[in-house]
């Protein structure tokens, strides 16, 4: 985010927003663990409200063209340092985690397939496939190793179930996406994250 300041100064039109979307990326890959800050999420990534953060900037930057963002830039700034402090401070859980999967799977599912978040800046087939990363992040790193010990077969269905999301979202653009098979695809993956992670512990 501080690269988008630095293009607010210079008033940059173009930079900034490349740097609004590569912030972007980092934010929604994050969002298994983010969901559990509620107010700091609001404060961030409030949609479709969107009176602050991202998509106060993104009205602005991409809807109007226009540079006027500096005090709202500053506040997305001070608040993902606040949310950056509070992280490092507090433990994450596979609980938290899997709630956050869930959570994150269950947005991609079901708002988000309807047109996406980002509609501005174009960037909401980007948003789902940097969730959809996010979510098979976490798996592999958390979950997939405890889950392949105790039953392969278990482990190999989550996978399969995470593989086809991010397939569904590989298409050229938002317009070739397949909304029901969306939300069926991210349907089975909820349960079962539900299910199978949670008598795995």
């Amino acid at each position: 985010m501080r690269a988008l300041r630095v293009a607010v100064i210079a008033n940059n039109l173009e930079a900034a927003q490349q740097a609004w979307i590569t912030a972007r990326v980092g934010w929604e890959r994050a969002e298994v663990f983010t969901s559990g800050f509620t107010e700091l999420d609001r404060e961030i990534d409030a949609w479709p409200n969107a009176a602050v953060g991202f998509h106060a900037i993104e009205a602005k930057l991409f809807g109007a063209q226009r540079m006027d963002i500096q005090p709202e830039t500053e506040a997305l700034i001070f608040h993902l340092t606040d949310l950056s402090m509070k992280i490092r401070d507090t433990r994450l859980t596979a609980q938290g985690l899997l709630n956050g999967t869930a959570k994150l799977a269950y947005e991609v599912r079901e708002s988000k397939a309807d047109g996406g978040e980002s509609r501005f800046s174009g960037t909401s087939l980007d948003d789902m496939r940097n969730n959809a990363d996010g979510i098979e992040t976490v798996f592999r790193i958390v979950f997939a190793a405890e889950i392949e010990a105790r039953d392969p077969g278990i482990a190999d269905a989550l996978k399969t179930k995470i593989d086809r999301l991010r397939s569904l979202l590989g298409v050229p653009g938002l317009g070739n996406l397949d909304p029901s098979k969306l939300r069926a695809e991210g349907e089975e993956l909820i349960v079962s994250l539900q299910m199978r992670l949670l008598f795995s512990g």
